[in-house]
């Protein structure tokens, strides 16, 4: 019986399931750990403009273009989302790699902003999925920013000072939820990825699968 699942399941339409949060709120941590548990799971690598910094992989941490490069796949319309960063590197987010994964079944992540997510579902409405993890309080999320003893006060002060800009923009998303802890999150995402990978429309092998049943009732 197992082995028709799967087989539905690599026909199934992949899913784009986009994830923000505020600074803090533990949203690396979170998507580290789904990308672990779920073996479907795929995160796309991004093209950039930025120089290749040590130890980085090309193909692996990101897609590394030159300039001339990344304006003719703009030309192209190659990109579901591109974003230009304030220290001047271009990034984008590559059609033809996340096709590549939904069209054989598997669903990609992405950690992207509002803006980003805005872009995608301009070119992608029916394929994406967006959750947004608010923290259980503002002093919570200020605890765990200060814990993570990566970033000096005025760092933390100037993340700080951008939660309201990024709170702002939670009713854009389909599904909110309270990050306790990285384990509940994970485990109430899991949960939103199984509904949505449930869905008629994105289970293109059933139209095939119930036309076998019916032809096995009409048959005997």
């Amino acid at each position: 019986m197992t082995d028709i699942l799967e087989k539905l399941d690599k026909v199934r339409r992949g899913v784009m399931f986009v994830i923000e949060a505020p600074s803090g709120t533990g949203k690396t941590t979170v998507i580290k750990k789904l990308l672990e548990q779920d073996k479907n799971l795929k995160f796309s690598v991004s093209v950039t403009t930025r120089a290749r910094r040590e130890g980085e992989v090309d193909g692996v941490d990101y897609h590394y273009v030159s300039d001339a490069e990344y304006d003719k796949l703009l030309a192209e319309d190659a990109f579901y989302e591109t974003v230009n960063s304030q220290y001047g590197g271009r990034y984008g987010t590559l059609r033809s790699e996340v096709d590549g994964f939904l069209n054989v079944g598997q669903d990609v992540i992405f950690d992207m902003d509002w803006v980003g997510l805005k872009q995608v579902k301009s070119k992608a409405p029916h394929d994406v999925v967006s959750i947004y993890m608010l923290p259980p309080s503002i002093k919570e999320l200020r605890r765990r920013l200060e814990g993570r003893h990566t970033d000096s006060q005025e760092i933390i002060n100037k993340r700080m000072g951008m939660v309201l800009e990024k709170m702002q923009h939670w009713p854009e998303y389909d599904y909110v939820m309270i990050c306790l802890n990285p384990e509940q999150a994970v485990e109430t995402i899991q949960k939103i990825f199984f509904a949505e990978r449930m869905k008629r429309t994105r289970q293109t092998g059933l139209k095939a699968f119930t036309q076998s049943l019916i032809d096995e009732v009409k048959n005997g």
